[in-house]
């Protein structure tokens, strides 16, 4: 008798993955749910991870599964089958990759899998809150707007990311560039003209003996002092990819004073957005949550916000136990609070999420205009002293000259 895989969620709300033997999928799926389980996934051993061992969603642009999706909400709205939608789809794709995802989807379908379970077996290509919609759209029979409710959200945080990404593009670029400038001057250019100044007998001024003597400190030590810089940066590279390593870095990004507040707004914004689209679909609060704690990458907060799972199975109201976590804003809190009592959870959590995506708008868009200038100014001045630095020699020199 064949073996499958299944992903579950039991009654008392854990999620496990067992293996079952059973004539057929449908017969299994229709015994697990008799047996009050709630199937995330069915497949058999050798199915697992087709593709998605070698693929993630990083590799075909985000637009494309946009459009994916969008396309297979309207196939849907117009009353076409799953089936024949998928199809459709899939003889449009020239991404190898994806059609080849696509291709297996189908066949999972034809073989009786829900659409859900298809696009599971593909977890590190698909995200859980993505499968997640999809099972709460086959759940509530309005898969076709739930599919536009998550085109919305990934389109709302794609959005904010390549915001994010583009301010601090301009910045990244004045420090890297300055760093160059600073590095190729002192153990070049500033040792160049330190020969030419010992070949003469006039006394430095100081800021050009201590220019000097940085730059031939940094030029006579380099090989000592470089070797263990390098080994030093792989370490801590190699340490940052642990789980311990990562988790400690996370924790000590939020202990800084600007830095920690962003991400912890950034992060209090995508917890409510992503709630908010699972809670749209019809999937109760504790499942919603449990799904939408995914998308806290940080560390040191998502295991504080798993802790809240913990509390919500054991009846303890939502709102008491986001408050007792200690890192959600005391104003998403209350606005929370608000939306729990007059039964618009959902429609609170949109504007929580709406309110702080604005604010770091505003925050970011201000920290930027106010860095720009800083590191323009320090790094010019640091530029200007080594020039003078130089040339204040050669400028006395020719003073000297002119005298005699």
């Amino acid at each position: 008798m064949p073996e499958f895989v299944c992903r579950l969620g039991t009654p008392n709300g854990e999620v496990v993955t067992r293996n079952y033997e059973a004539e057929a999928i449908a017969e299994l799926r229709a015994r697990l749910e008799r047996e009050g389980y709630r199937i995330f996934s069915i497949a058999k051993p050798d199915d697992q991870g087709i593709f998605s061992r070698n693929i993630t969603l990083n590799q075909f642009s985000i637009d494309e599964f946009l459009m994916f999706n969008q396309q297979l909400s309207a196939m849907l709205r117009a009353g076409l089958p799953i089936l024949q939608a998928i199809g459709i789809l899939l003889n449009r794709q020239k991404a190898s990759y994806f059609r080849g995802v696509l291709e297996d989807v189908e066949r999972r379908i034809r073989s009786g899998t829900a659409l859900s379970e298809a696009f599971a077996a593909h977890n590190t290509i698909f995200p859980r809150l993505y499968t997640a919609s999809i099972l709460a759209g086959e759940r509530s029979g309005d898969l076709d707007n739930v599919l536009l409710r998550y085109v919305a959200y990934t389109k709302t945080i794609t959005e904010l990311r390549r915001k994010l990404k583009k301010t601090l593009v301009y910045p990244t670029i004045l420090i890297v560039a300055s760093i160059g400038l600073i590095i190729l001057m002192t153990t070049y250019v500033i040792p160049k003209f330190a020969t030419l100044y010992e070949s003469s007998n006039n006394k430095l001024p100081w800021i050009t003996q201590v220019v000097v003597t940085i730059a031939n400190t940094t030029r006579d030590n380099l090989f000592i002092i470089g070797p263990p810089l390098i080994i030093l940066i792989i370490a801590a590279s190699i340490w940052r990819r642990t789980e311990q390593g990562r988790y400690t870095l996370d924790k000590w990004i939020l202990k800084l004073p600007l830095l920690g507040e962003l991400i912890r707004q950034h992060t209090t914004s995508q917890l409510c957005r992503s709630l908010a689209t699972l809670l749209a679909g019809g999937i109760t609060l504790l499942e919603s949550f449990e799904i939408a704690s995914e998308s806290v990458t940080n560390r040191h907060l998502r295991k504080t916000t798993l802790a809240i799972i913990t509390k919500l199975r054991a009846g303890q109201p939502f709102t008491e136990s986001l408050s007792e976590s200690g890192w959600l804003p005391p104003l998403a809190i209350d606005m929370i609070g608000v939306g729990e009592k007059a039964g618009s959870l959902r429609e609170m959590l949109d504007e929580v999420a709406n309110f702080f995506d604005s604010e770091l708008d505003v925050k970011i868009t201000s920290l930027t205009a106010l860095i720009e200038p800083i590191i323009l100014v320090v790094m010019g001045t640091v530029v200007m002293a080594i020039l003078l630095a130089m040339y204040l020699p050669i400028l006395e020199l020719m003073k000297n000259q002119t005298a005699h």
